[in-house]
């Protein structure tokens, strides 16, 4: 090789290193001054519901510590999943991410026959935030008062052996399938429209119970209305702690509960998201977070990326059987 090709080869090496060199320090640089301008949160529900309530009690908190305000972006539609692929698609910056919850991430994987992203590889998981158990619930004035009382009702009453749920797919209509399941009565699926559908078809005596989130009750329970069975959770309410957990009330191994938390879009730094972690379950422990976090009904449930990736791959094989079981399918 003669002297000027080496030297040609000698300079172009060096240039490209160098440009590879700058981009990389130039990229350390930005994760380091992370965050330089507003977070956008995508939520997948509409305004003021449990897909972005959480995050707007986390963030003053988030604000003052990032420097940076939270706006909430809804985008509401297909369970979910609308929310969920504009978050996956969007720009690996660090400054978009996703209220992952269990319809988008635990159930749509098996729901969605065709999902247009992977919610494990497209969605990286930051942290998990709370937990809200559902509750079983029949009219007061039915005269069922134990969970074994219902099973006897519905056995001795097939026809009767119907159900809300605030629409296929959800944790409502899923949780009853388990339900019939663990107790042995083959029971008839009524979806509605929504939570509030739901709640008035169970008020107007359209279905015999349900299994919907604990805090749509609430106020119906105070009414004398509504008589609560059972909570879903592991643990009882400290809102309702006089309602036994359906494990309590015989039915094994039974735990179902609705969860949010924050995931990022596919290819955001690791070191964003560890800091977004590090935030979130740090606000988590502000005793006042986790106060009004309980007013609503839910449990403050701080979980780290690593530790939140790994309770959603257990809740997508713990929901993966009942899906099937239902034959719930979305095209």
């Amino acid at each position: 090789m003669n002297t000027s090709r080496r030297q040609w080869l000698v300079h172009t090496l060096y240039g490209t290193s160098g440009l590879a060199l700058a981009g990389s320090v130039t990229r350390l640089r930005a994760q380091e001054n992370w965050p330089a301008r507003s977070i956008r949160i995508v939520s997948p529900g509409s305004a003021g519901g449990g897909s972005d309530i959480f995050v707007r009690l986390l963030e003053p908190r988030l604000r003052e510590r990032l420097g940076q305000t939270l706006f909430i972006e809804n985008k509401p539609g297909a369970g979910g999943m609308v929310g969920a692929a504009t978050a996956a698609t969007a720009a690996p910056d660090g400054y978009t991410f996703f209220v992952s919850n269990v319809a988008t991430n635990g159930i749509g994987v098996t729901l969605y026959r065709k999902p247009t992203f992977d919610s494990q590889r497209d969605l990286p998981a930051v942290a998990r935030i709370a937990t809200l158990s559902n509750a079983l619930a029949v009219r007061s004035d039915r005269g069922l008062n134990s969970v074994a009382e219902l099973i006897a009702y519905l056995k001795a009453n097939p026809k009767q052996a119907h159900f809300g749920s605030a629409g296929s797919g959800t944790t409502s209509h899923l949780g009853a399938v388990l339900f019939g399941q663990r107790i042995g009565v083959e029971l008839t699926h009524v979806p509605y429209k929504g939570t509030a559908a739901n709640l008035t078809a169970l008020l107007g005596g359209e279905i015999t119970f349900s299994l919907d989130n604990l805090p749509l009750y609430t106020p119906h329970v105070k009414a004398g209305t509504i008589k609560l069975l059972a909570v879903s959770s592991a643990k009882r309410s400290p809102n309702h702690a006089e309602v036994p957990t359906l494990q309590e009330a015989g039915i094994k191994e039974f735990e179902i509960t609705s969860w949010y938390g924050l995931s990022a879009a596919t290819g955001t730094p690791a070191a964003v998201i560890s800091r977004m972690a590090s935030e979130i379950v740090a606000a988590l422990s502000d005793p006042e977070i986790a106060r009004k976090i309980r007013e609503i009904g839910a449990e403050p449930a701080p979980l780290g990326p690593s530790e939140y990736a790994a309770f959603i791959n257990t809740e997508i094989s713990k929901w993966a059987p009942v899906v099937k079981a239902s034959g719930a399918v979305v095209d």
